[in-house]
């Protein structure tokens, strides 16, 4: 064969090579979520659609842990498996290749909950009416990311219909360690539908890995979502409370060129603090962005903090596109901040962002 018609065969070979790589781009990746609020749910449906739909798109081992789910059930009041959820999680074996449904009947548990890395597939599936999970512990006695009330350090989790609470007192700015995490997911592909995360300070740690919040409501006060993790929040309630310190929402923990990120996706954010700011540069170069996002007059009208470190300005990623309210007003917003264009936006508004149409499953 003539080298001319080997690099034909070459450019045929090549350009069928494209066309099948473009075909296997899920559309669930790329769509992006709509401008309008009322498109949500259409957007969800049409985007994050259920086992029965994805067989062949889905990670192989979440595809045969889902294939026979197992439910185990948790009741106060003795009438299901176990009393306590953390006896329910300590009979899912190590190295689960199952998805277990742990049922979560009504009521508040006072339970400090671990699932560790070797347990994944473990969905925690409350009452419509919700269930609580509350303790108080706090950074003085176990370090910062291991006080919270649940963590959770295996990958694919699910989370749906609970309040999951750390009790520990307001830190009064004196004593040490006073920091106290509601939840630190810090195993990648977990998903969270209408979950309450409430705390004060570092309430939730987003620590490493693809997670979706949907419908949740964070409370808090400095810091109360931070960490490493690569994120999309949608249609979730951010409360900031009213604190002695300078309240700060974000603090993302990107340090260089490493892809991570948290974004904000028709969120809203109010309460009774004042002068909250979005987000600080905590470490080098966090990347946050809200859009469409409604903001009341507590978020501070320069936007964004340099955290005292103006050589970090340079480095910083703190984008916003199309939100609204008083609190959004980019006229007094500092120099670092960007509102961004539709293409700097695009890549913050689709489920690729976090790699779902691989991983994401609507709620149980």
């Amino acid at each position: 064969m003539s080298r001319h018609l080997c690099f034909i065969g070459f450019v045929q070979f090549a350009i069928l090579a494209i066309v099948l790589a473009a075909n296997t781009v899920s559309s669930d990746d790329t769509t992006p979520i709509p401008e309008a609020a009322s498109g949500i749910a259409g957007w969800f449906s049409a985007n994050v659609k259920p086992l029965a739909d994805r067989k062949g798109t889905l990670d192989p081992a979440l595809e045969a842990a889902e294939a026979n789910p197992k439910t185990i059930k948790v009741r106060l009041d003795g009438s299901g498996e176990f009393k306590t959820i953390a006896d329910a999680v300590k009979s899912i074996p190590s190295g689960n290749t199952q998805r277990v449904i742990v049922d979560i009947g009504p009521g508040t548990y006072n339970e400090k909950i671990t699932i560790e890395r070797d347990k994944p597939f473990v969905t925690f599936l409350g009452p419509s009416n919700m269930a609580t999970i509350a303790f108080g512990g706090t950074a003085h006695e176990y370090g910062t990311v291991y006080s919270a009330t649940l963590q959770v350090e295996s990958e694919y989790f699910i989370a749906a219909n609970l309040i999951i609470q750390n009790t520990a007192p307001r830190p009064d700015g004196k004593t040490p360690g006073a920091q106290a995490l509601a939840v630190r997911t810090g195993g990648s592909k977990a998903a969270f539908y209408k979950v309450k995360m409430l705390g004060f300070q570092d309430t939730l740690c987003d620590d490493k890995g693809f997670h979706f919040f949907k419908d949740c409501y964070i409370e808090g006060t400095v810091d109360f979502i931070f960490g490493s993790g690569k994120s999309i929040y949608l249609n979730t309630e951010i409360n900031v409370l009213t604190d002695a310190e300078p309240t700060v929402i974000t603090a993302q923990a990107r340090q260089g060129s490493e892809d991570t990120g948290f974004s904000f996706v028709h969120c809203s954010i109010g309460g009774t603090g004042t002068g909250a700011h979005l987000g600080r540069a905590w470490m080098e170069a966090p990347r946050v962005v809200f859009a469409y996002t409604a903001m009341t007059g507590v978020v501070n009208p320069e936007g964004w903090s340099s955290n005292n470190h103006p050589e970090r300005e340079a480095k910083v990623v703190f984008g916003e596109y199309k939100n609204t309210g008083p609190g959004a007003a980019p006229d007094g917003r500092v120099k670092y901040s960007k509102q961004l264009t539709d293409a700097e936006i695009a890549p913050f508004l689709s489920l690729g962002f976090i790699e779902g149409s691989k991983w994401l499953l609507p709620p149980p």
